[in-house]
């Protein structure tokens, strides 16, 4: 059974992760640069096969009131492009956690494969 740990800094919301341009709804500026720290921080990762189980435990840099789920979609989105998993609907337990400010805006993930 294999796992991915990682650190990584804290995720654009999702309300900041896209752009509407006309039509067409694209990754933001913010979105794109994110992805790619993201990419490569990871570069080299096999990915993770089969059912996986994924915990965020999320670090904000402040005590600003934040939905828990809007940070979800940039990360997995940007986890996945880097090669971690091949898409995010291989996720089938998901466990993320909102703690306290504590000085360092980040977010702990571990990703593994379920027998």
């Amino acid at each position: 059974m294999r796992r991915i740990e990682t650190i990584l800094p804290y995720p654009p919301s999702v309300n900041s992760y896209y752009r509407s341009v006309g039509f067409r709804v694209l990754i933001s500026r913010e979105g794109r640069k994110y992805r790619k720290m993201v990419v490569s921080r990871l570069s080299g990762a096999r990915p993770l096969e089969g059912r996986l189980s994924f915990t965020a435990l999320l670090y904000p840099k402040d005590r600003r009131r934040r939905d828990v789920d809007n940070v979800l979609k940039s990360l997995l989105d940007s986890l996945a492009h880097a090669g971690t998993m091949h898409d995010d609907s291989q996720i089938k337990v998901l466990h993320v956690v909102m703690n306290e400010p504590d000085g360092e805006a980040r977010v702990e993930v571990r990703m593994e494969e379920l027998e």
